[in-house]
């Protein structure tokens, strides 16, 4: 994604994702780790259930934020660092 070339619906969906303050803590979570994160460590996190949580990470996925990895029953996750740096220069 490239900021010239990325739509103000992209920007607008990237901005929505980033609205909840549950989505920017799991964007925080998978920041720290440097690396991916499975669904199974992300959950004991938050003092949500598994399907908000799931519901979030997807929404998150949709916008390009973070990406994932289905090994056998579990989902690993990690950031779209490219994503966050044309919002970024979005913002700039």
């Amino acid at each position: 994604m490239n900021v010239d070339t990325t739509s103000p619906a992209q920007i607008a969906e990237i901005a929505r994702a980033l609205s909840d303050p549950v989505r920017v803590q799991i964007l925080d979570a998978l920041r720290c780790c440097e690396g991916e994160q499975c669904q199974c460590d992300l959950a004991p996190r938050f003092d949500i259930s598994q399907p908000t949580l799931s519901h979030h990470l997807r929404k998150l996925q949709d916008a390009g934020l973070i990406e994932v990895e289905r090994r056998g029953r579990w989902a690993y996750y990690s950031l779209r660092t490219e994503t966050l740096e044309v919002f970024k220069s979005w913002l700039s």
